[in-house]
């Protein structure tokens, strides 16, 4: 029986946790082992900006001991991601670049919304419990050590998500130096939670009632499971807040052997029930989940996917996809035209899969520019591309990484632009995504003048491709003059990216 062992590191603020995992096509996936040591990167971090040479000796230290540990084991594969503690800083890519050279390991720098995603797929690997929770408006809480991320899940798809920066050892540098001048911390930390959540309940709760939360942190189920929670970690919104509000104010000695877990991070944790009780006082929802999972575990269903050992149970893409339909509806876009350019671009995409070279990813983030590019009108009508860009590179879409939103914002942006030189482009994108945003550029060119006027007039499309030429037959009983007529300059481009001729005919009904 085939099987594999692999090694997912959590390089986080407060300590850096390694999980070694089993696979078989036979038991699926086993956890065998977890270490975890502590770093605090994020006390150099969210002080200082930068992290010291002394973390980052204690760092490759750990890592070194972990390589060991994976030898041992014999694992086969391994992924380390470091998140916001190690992003966020000045010198990140020094310490990275030691990191390789001390240890032999390669770390990845997660953006904010990889991080999330992650941590989301671990719940939602859990498929019983997770479509249960969902069937009712939910939201997903990931408390983290620099930030909190709430996700919203309405009729089952993902509504929005986004990033507040109320994270636990964050808030413990924002409050140390008041602690000595007040005894009210918690009234503190309520009046900082209500400021954030104010606008988060403007723009994107309004009239929505969120029935469930599913919640996720670093030694929650223990408190969960302290405070009486059902089996797999079900409880009542009473329940944990009455018992927040317990422990709120126990010394982090107590808390340490009341959950047996160590007195640092008794510390850090008691940073999380302030932030916790006051964002339950906030919302008025009936039940509570929180699973025993972590961030290391989603890097472990990740591989378990790719490598076949664990069906995907729920369509993450579609999460993404949402995520974009609702960026969209917030910046009034027109949902059928959008629709309309999304479902004749897939068209094209894949009529010329032969020479583009491009995968399913590329085919996300195709759709997903289709989905926004007219987004930059609610700021602009005469400055419509650039705004479009500004919008898409600074909204987060979950599951994207930064350099997945800069291709996508320039893919929009060139929708109408004079599409530029590579060494004219002001952008941090590499040879090969500019290449990406040319193609996927030149395809929206096509399918946004298809339905030029917005009014859909074509049934069916149809590709087909011989001799380098891609023929396009659009089935309309309408007059589409005014379409084809403009479409000569995108014509153009399109034939000079792709390097084959564009013939784009109507078929007439009668």
């Amino acid at each position: 029986m085939k099987m594999s062992t692999f090694a997912a590191i959590e390089i986080g603020a407060y300590d850096v946790v390694m999980k070694i995992f089993e696979f078989s096509a036979k038991n699926g996936m086993r956890e065998i082992d977890c270490i975890r040591q502590r770093a605090e990167l994020g006390a150099d971090t969210y002080a200082f900006g930068y992290v010291s040479y002394e973390k980052t000796e204690m760092l490759c230290s750990i890592l070194t001991e972990f390589r060991k540990i994976m030898e041992g084991y014999r694992v086969d594969d391994y992924r380390a991601c470091a998140k916001s503690a190690l992003r966020e800083t000045s010198n990140a890519l020094l310490v990275l670049e030691q990191i390789k050279s001390k240890t032999g390991l390669h770390v990845d720098t997660l953006g904010n919304s990889e991080h999330r995603f992650i941590s989301y797929k671990s719940i939602a690997f859990q498929e019983t419990e997770f479509l249960k929770m969902i069937e009712k408006p939910t939201a997903i809480m990931d408390m983290g050590e620099g930030s909190l991320q709430i996700s919203l899940f309405n009729k089952e798809c993902l509504v929005t998500t986004q990033n507040i920066r109320l994270g636990t050892m964050r808030m413990r540098e924002k409050l140390a130096s008041m602690e000595e001048k007040t005894t009210d911390l918690a009234g503190m930390i309520d009046e900082l939670v209500s400021s954030e959540l104010f606008t988060f309940r403007k723009l994107y709760l309004k009239e929505k009632e969120i029935k469930n939360l599913i919640i996720l942190g670093n030694f929650l189920t223990k408190i969960v499971k302290k405070a009486g929670g059902r089996e797999q970690g079900y409880l009542s919104r009473e329940v944990l807040l009455d018992y927040l509000e317990k422990i709120k104010n126990m010394d982090p000695e107590e808390m340490a052997e009341m959950l047996e877990i160590p007195n640092d991070a008794a510390e850090i944790l008691q940073q999380s029930v302030f932030i916790y009780r006051s964002m339950l006082r906030e919302m008025e929802v009936e039940e509570i989940w929180a699973p025993a999972q972590s961030f290391c575990d989603g890097l472990a269903y990740e591989y378990a996917e790719q490598h076949h050992y664990l069906k995907n149970p729920h369509n993450f893409e579609n999460d993404i996809l949402a995520a974009g339909r609702n960026i969209a509806k917030r910046y009034m876009c027109n949902a059928r035209h959008s629709e309309a350019v999304c479902n004749f671009a897939l068209i094209i995409f894949d009529g010329l899969k032969s020479v583009h070279a491009m995968g399913k990813r590329e085919r996300l983030l195709l759709q997903i520019a289709c989905l926004l590019h007219s987004c930059g009108k609610y700021i602009s009508m005469s400055y419509s591309a650039q705004s479009a860009y500004n919008i898409i590179v600074s909204t987060e879409i979950i599951g994207l990484s930064h350099r997945e939103r800069e291709i996508v914002a320039n893919v929009a942006k060139y929708n109408t632009m004079p599409f530029p030189d590579y060494r004219e482009l002001v952008s941090t994108l590499q040879r090969a995504d500019y290449l990406t945003v040319a193609k996927l550029t030149a395809i929206l060119r096509i399918a946004n003048e298809v339905d030029r006027g917005h009014r859909q007039k074509y049934k069916t499309v149809k590709t087909s491709f011989k001799k380098d030429v891609l023929t396009v037959t659009v089935d309309s009983a309408q007059n589409m003059t005014l379409e084809i007529g403009m479409m000569a300059e995108k014509k153009q481009f399109f034939e000079d990216v792709f390097g084959v001729k564009l013939n784009i005919r109507q078929k007439k009904r009668i």
